[in-house]
């Protein structure tokens, strides 16, 4: 939910040098000035200075007397630069200021007196512990405000009442325990309290939050889905908790609701989820599943059901999900894949089955499928059956397995195969492998792993690069294409010679 962005200031310096630009700073022809390593912020600064951005330096305190002089500034950005306090009423008198970013520095409150042009606050990874409602009069006009890693534990929630127009709020990694009071942000559309220890939510606490669209509460100790979740939610995080049951009947308000994420919590079934219509991502991985969810909304898109214990992959599971494009299913104990089960699934592309118990491929998968992964499984063969409508496949891993031999045939029935994993089988190498191996070549497959177990003279070596079984393969063509040659006007006394003769794996080397 919380996305951490970091700015990265492009300056056109002109002629290269700004003749009034303080010593380790970067000045341009806009009114923006960039500086690293400093002890203060500089004095000697333009009146039309807009933009300022100080990182790694070593500004312990901020007083007014640094920046007073600014007074067209829009942005000030400190970062990472040890300031433990800021001096009162510094920002006050900077009518022009919209954004102000002190983040990664040793704060222990928010500053006082901040503008009421004030559009942008960060406060990031600060140890600020307590947040009063004074901090934020008159800041009618914030809209962001991310107060992610610091040390608040107790939370009023009328704390925030004055900012009418805030909408996007994040509070991760507080350590929050409770919460109190009412919430009257009306305008909220993200709201982010992931890595807290929050157990519930009062019962009023989305009663003036119906604009809000993106909630994360990952990473917290709630038992049960929050009451009362807006109609306006479009996203909702609520991985990493205490969970055993999800109502989804109790969620059928949420029309709009498109993103769902579950994962990590205590689930051991999940039913109903066609009351939420407009699901287009459920991952509900590293859970308790044994079977494949019952009744997903037809619209799904992306499903992952990885790290559960589910053992079979039905046809019914996925009848109606004709816009389903990605299954992830490792990490399971799947043994039986029905055959058939995804072809209902027509946009379908990314298949996720590494670390199951498959014996063999599934059969007559979708023929739009473009990614596979059976990474980790028990099969011992490819045959031209299981890939041969697999068109679109781009990417096949097939490490860890226990395959000794490609089938060419399923080499050329995959026209636009670009990756391919072979590493951890116990290959054959014998000189079809080699075949096999101009075919990858030939198509710019990039193929990664590959080494022999047999015979016992090329273990340890690499069937794609190594040079003894090149060189081996190469004479046993040589020796091929002569007894071709001889066989076209043989004699009669030596028609019995000839075939006794042959290696018993001459048809092996022959090529075509």
């Amino acid at each position: 939910m919380y996305l951490f962005c970091t700015f990265l200031v492009l300056l056109s310096f002109g002629d290269g040098f700004h003749p009034n630009c303080p010593r380790r700073c970067s000045c341009d022809s806009k009114q923006s000035i960039q500086c690293y390593r400093l002890i203060e912020v500089p004095s000697q600064m333009p009146s039309t200075i807009k933009r300022i951005y100080i990182s790694h330096s070593k500004i312990k305190n901020l007083k007014l007397s640094n920046i007073i002089k600014t007074l067209a500034l829009e942005e000030f950005i400190l970062l990472a630069s040890g300031t433990e306090s800021v001096e009162n009423d510094t920002f006050k008198t900077l009518s022009t200021l919209e954004t102000l970013e002190l983040w990664k520095n040793k704060l222990r409150q928010i500053p006082t007196a901040l503008p009421n042009s004030l559009e942008v606050l960060k406060l990031n990874d600060n140890l600020i512990n307590v947040l009063h409602e004074s901090y934020f009069e008159g800041l009618k006009k914030l809209h962001v405000l991310e107060l992610q890693n610091n040390m608040v534990s107790t939370l009023s929630l009328s704390t925030f009442s004055s900012l009418v127009n805030l909408q996007n709020l994040v509070l991760d990694g507080n350590n929050i325990e409770s919460l109190t009071g009412p919430f009257k942000l009306p305008r909220l559309k993200c709201l982010s309290m992931e890595n807290n220890k929050l157990h519930f939510l009062p019962g009023s606490f989305f009663a003036s939050l119906q604009s809000l669209q993106f909630l994360s509460l990952s990473s917290n100790s709630l038992t049960v889905v929050p009451n009362d979740l807006p109609k306006s939610l479009l996203s909702l995080k609520l991985e990493r908790n205490q969970l055993q049951v999800v109502r989804f009947r109790e969620m059928k308000h949420l029309e709009n609701l498109s993103h769902l994420f579950l994962s990590a919590n205590s689930l051991s079934s999940i039913e109903g989820a066609h009351f939420l219509p407009n699901l287009t991502t459920l991952k509900i991985s590293q859970n308790q599943l044994q079977m494949l969810p019952f009744q997903l909304p037809t619209r799904l898109q992306k499903l992952d059901c990885s790290n559960n214990l589910i053992r079979r992959v039905m046809f019914q599971d996925f009848q109606d999900l004709r816009d389903l494009k990605h299954l992830f299913l490792d990490n399971n104990m799947v043994s039986l894949f029905e055959v058939g089960a995804l072809q209902r699934c027509v946009q379908f592309s990314n298949l996720a089955l590494e670390q199951n118990l498959l014996l063999s491929i599934p059969l007559r998968l979708p023929d739009t499928l473009a990614r596979l992964d059976l990474k980790g499984n028990a099969i011992q063969d490819i045959g031209e059956q299981e890939l041969k409508d697999l068109k679109q496949l781009q990417v096949l891993n097939l490490r860890n397995n226990k395959i000794s031999a490609l089938d060419l045939k399923v080499l050329e029935g995959l026209p636009r195969l670009r990756y391919l994993y072979l590493d951890g089988n116990p290959w054959n190498c014998t000189c079809n492998l080699l075949r096999a191996r101009k075919v990858l070549m030939a198509k710019g497959t990039d193929v990664r792993g590959g080494q022999c177990a047999a015979p016992a003279e090329r273990q340890g070596e690499s069937w794609m690069s190594s040079k003894n079984i090149m060189r081996h393969c190469e004479g046993h063509s040589h020796l091929t294409e002569k007894s071709k040659e001889i066989r076209k006007k043989p004699k009669p006394e030596d028609h019995l010679s000839i075939r006794t003769s042959m290696d018993d794996d001459y048809y092996d080397y022959e090529i075509d």
